[in-house]
């Protein structure tokens, strides 16, 4: 569970890196990236509960 924590993380980690500093000018463009990003990193999450209710099930 722990490498899964970590790589969260990183995801948020670079969710708000790119939000403070590396944000493109165009606002429509800026805001399709916003929306993969946070898509991903709700994925992530849910592969994370998948994978935690999968161990707990054993």
């Amino acid at each position: 569970m722990k490498p899964q924590l970590i790589i969260f993380g990183v995801l948020v980690a670079g969710y708000i890196i790119y939000n403070l500093f590396l944000q493109i000018p165009d606002d429509r463009t800026n805001t399709v990236v916003n929306i993969l990003f946070a898509s991903i990193i709700f994925a992530y999450i849910a592969f994370m509960a998948f994978s935690l209710l999968k161990k707990m099930k054993k």
